[in-house]
């Protein structure tokens, strides 16, 4: 966010872990001792094989380098632990571990966005080649990275390492929970990996004047339905967050802003996938946001394109799984390309 920053990764020992960071202002990172921030737990600090230690108290817009560093636990008695080894990311070089804070005041910004890759690989290489270097400030995965949820490995093997190599050490990406993120024993673990302002799958931002809404539609299928094994409560998770959302619309953040753009996985349109989850999002979260002077909404989940101005009153884009939008954001409106794995663009469209 503005002022806080989730560094999150995992060992392959248990290990209690901390990060460092820095401002970037042309001293060398060892220069001084720097603060030290621990993943905690009702104020104790937690060890275990994920690690997720959130940075606070920064400043927006501000660039920041970091260092992780994890000291192995050989084992326990009582209240003892027994340390081992540590390893640690040394800040060496031009390429270190960064990254910039988000900045409401910001007067231009540039985010690229997939959806629906259900961990295909090459297809999600060549989509992030829309990606910028010193252009493209954020990512948004709309829903549906993988599949299903039944370990972390598919987390990491479908979508996490393609983008740690590709910009997520220094360059943030924001997961919008998709339904079939909702599937597997793993699923429940979502904001271990996936950690939010709110401690919800819906939560906001501010950057660059926009107020961003993100959205989690839940399952597309009634709660009873079969394929769900007498786990869902989608319908009750669905009437909690259009009560938060009723909260975040009339907000002085949110009005204040000059561009509002909402993302949800699954599009409140009618159609061949208008099925239960959808129409409840269509009829919990749609009269909300009419009156909050959307600017537009991103969606993805039918794997195909198509544009909408007469759902909702705000303008709906619905993305394909195999194409990119590259979107821009400046004094003038917002632009929307949609870019196929080619590179081409195939659509464009300018909101305001």
């Amino acid at each position: 966010t503005d002022t806080e920053a989730t560094v999150v990764w995992v060992t392959d020992k248990e290990a209690i872990s901390w990060v460092e960071v820095a401002p970037v202002d042309g001293t060398n990172f060892y220069n001084v001792e720097r603060p030290k921030f621990y993943q905690t737990y009702l104020g104790k600090r937690v060890f275990g094989t994920e690690h997720q230690v959130r940075i606070t108290g920064l400043e927006p817009g501000k660039k920041y380098c970091y260092s992780v560093s994890s000291k192995e636990v050989l084992g326990t008695r009582r209240h003892r632990l027994h340390y081992g080894d540590i390893v640690t990311a040394r800040i060496y070089g031009k390429r270190y571990p960064g990254f910039n804070t988000l900045d409401p005041k910001k007067e231009s910004t540039q985010f690229i966005v997939l959806n629906d890759i259900h961990a295909k690989q090459e297809k999600m290489d060549a989509l992030l080649n829309t990606f910028e270097d010193g252009k493209t400030e954020m990512v948004f995965y709309n829903g549906d990275m993988v599949s299903q949820v039944p370990n972390v490995e598919i987390l990491f093997n479908g979508f996490v390492n393609a983008s740690i190599e590709r910009f997520a050490r220094q360059i943030p990406f924001y997961l919008v929970r998709g339904n079939h993120e909702t599937r597997g024993v793993f699923a429940t673990k979502f904001l271990d990996y996936f950690p939010t302002p709110t401690g919800k799958t819906y939560f906001t931002l501010k950057h660059a004047d926009t107020f961003f809404i993100i959205l989690d539609g839940g399952e597309d299928k009634p709660d009873s339905d079969l394929e769900y094994y007498e786990t869902a409560v989608y319908d009750q998770f669905r009437r909690e967050e259009a009560e938060w959302l009723k909260k975040v619309v009339e907000s002085e953040e949110c009005k204040s802003a000059k561009h509002r753009i909402v993302f949800l996985h699954m599009p409140p349109v009618e159609g061949h996938k208008m099925w239960h989850g959808t129409r409840q999002v269509k009829e919990s979260f749609v009269p909300i946001l009419e009156k909050a002077n959307i600017s537009v909404m991103l969606c993805g989940h039918v794997h195909k394109y198509s544009f909408h101005d007469n759902e909702a009153k705000f303008p709906i884009v619905v993305n394909s799984f195999e194409d990119a939008l590259k979107v821009k954001v400046d004094g003038n409106g917002i632009k929307v390309d949609v870019v196929g794995m080619d590179g081409a663009v195939k659509h464009t469209h300018s909101f305001k």
